[in-house]
């Protein structure tokens, strides 16, 4: 909290002598203004980080006074009070951009509290300008570009697809749920000479086997209950394209050894049929198991594998990339904001970093879009965080127990300084409570503390780094 003032912006000559009394004790700056229009010429000329402003104002009323305020510096934290409160007025407040709202007479600590929270968000709004000025560079322009990734691991796959896009050489892709095979699919088809050509997709998990047979490669009349006329399958509508097989590890047995028979001869009859279809179609595949292990397990051919597997791409898990997860947010943050202005904290961006994400890219993309739905300003903080993804986030990073080159001692170390300021910051760093939740005498507490230069407001990872 660098600059501390506060523009008080009420009538009465008694109520702001009261607010400066008790705010100067908490060592704030205090600015006043006496009607509704001075209070905006200070506001927009002063811009302070936070303004306490009443409704009923001489001259230009608070409402009025705030929207101003808010279309020239909208990064002033407003809090509002009135002598006459309703609940239209609050709502008014509150759509029009104020940070909280106060009935008179207020209580005062309930004041402190809120004014507090008003700094901590301003310097909050300081802190993701600067974040957001950090990853917009690499944010991807092309109307197209879906795939991102630093991560040495994806920045090879994209080379990849630029060398085997050309081709109609075949593609498996693996990786597990939600890791985005899908969209290297697409970006192998959009690149590829078969761009203009049909691109058919399969889902092989989501069917029965006898209609995932017949989605493939289509039926004769009367050939099942059910086919009342003849049906051509997604292998004859891709013909001289390129066919997606998502979820291959999920395909049936009989059926594996039909599509080896695609691959090999490029012929297939259909289901009930005795005509010998050919067909010219790229086959690219994908599963969210390793095929190897479905192959040792008796649930996948090993001659279809060796077919598919003429280009192999293994995609990482999210957990295992989290330097790609601030430009992945900044990028489904403006798919699902609708031209919004939203950015997250540090603090949630912290606990993506070190959460497992066991749904990976698409359970990201799940939990930033929640999040704009629920948070009711253009902050995503904690609070708009599935409980689920706070409780396993809160656990031990594990970057702390697995640092390559860092002698044992100096780990221990790490994991120290991080229980310990975990657990001051869980009591808001009552030394005495913090104590007694980690079972150790208070002398104890206060040595680690000083050894460990530990400072009320840091995060683990700062402390991590000295």
């Amino acid at each position: 909290m660098k600059n501390k003032t506060i523009l008080i912006a009420d009538d009465e000559a008694i109520m702001r002598k009261n607010l400066k009394e008790v705010l100067s004790e908490e060592g704030f700056q205090l600015v006043e203004a006496t009607d509704g229009r001075d209070a905006v010429t200070k506001a927009c000329t002063l811009i302070p980080p936070v303004m306490l402003l009443d409704i009923n104002m001489p001259v230009l009323d608070g409402l009025s006074a705030l929207r101003e305020i808010k279309k020239e510096a909208p990064q002033i934290s407003v809090i509002m009070f009135t002598a006459y409160g309703t609940s239209e007025r609050a709502i008014e407040a509150m759509k029009i951009g104020a940070f909280d709202y106060l009935e008179k007479p207020f209580d005062l600590d309930e004041l402190l509290i809120i004014i507090r929270r008003a700094f901590s968000h301003n310097d909050l709004l300081i802190e993701l300008q600067e974040l957001r000025s950090q990853v917009s560079h690499k944010t991807a322009s092309s109307p197209h570009e879906e795939l991102i990734g630093a991560n040495p691991a994806m920045q090879e796959i994209f080379k990849m697809i630029g060398r085997v896009a050309p081709t109609d050489t075949p593609v498996l892709i693996e990786g597990e749920s939600g890791t985005g095979k899908e969209l290297i699919a697409d970006a192998i088809q959009r690149h590829s000479k078969r761009k203009d050509a049909p691109f058919i997709k399969v889902n092989c998990g989501a069917l029965t086997e006898t209609l995932l047979e017949s989605e493939i490669f289509g039926h004769e009349k009367g050939s099942f209950t059910g086919a009342i006329s003849q049906r051509p399958g997604r292998f004859e509508l891709a013909d001289g394209g390129t066919i997606f097989l998502d979820e291959i590890n999920n395909m049936p047995p009989s059926l594996q050894m039909k599509l080896l028979r695609v691959l090999q001869h490029k012929t297939f009859e259909r289901v009930g049929g005795k005509q010998t279809i050919t067909v010219d179609v790229r086959v690219i595949a994908a599963s969210n198991k390793d095929l190897a292990r479905e192959i040792k397990a008796g649930h996948f051919r090993d001659d279809l594998l060796y077919r598919l597997n003429v280009i192999h791409m293994k995609i990482p898990p999210l957990r295992e990339r989290p330097q790609d997860i601030p430009v992945m947010v900044e990028h489904f943050i403006r798919r699902h904001s609708l031209g919004k202005s939203v950015v997250v904290s540090p603090k949630v961006m912290e606990k993506f970093r070190y959460y497992s994400w066991p749904g990976n890219v698409r359970e990201l993309e799940n939990v930033i879009q929640r999040a704009i739905v629920i948070s009711e300003g253009d902050i995503i903080t904690l609070d708009h965080l599935p409980l689920s993804l706070r409780a396993e986030a809160d656990l031990l990073p594990k970057e702390l127990l697995w640092q390559e080159g860092v002698p044992f001692k100096k780990i221990i170390e790490d994991v120290e300084k991080h229980l310990i300021l975990r657990a001051l910051n869980q009591t808001r760093w009552n030394r005495t409570k913090t104590a007694e939740l980690l079972h150790i005498h208070r002398r104890l507490l206060f040595s680690k503390i000083k050894e460990y230069h530990l400072e009320q407001g840091g995060s683990s990872q700062e402390y991590k780094k000295k």
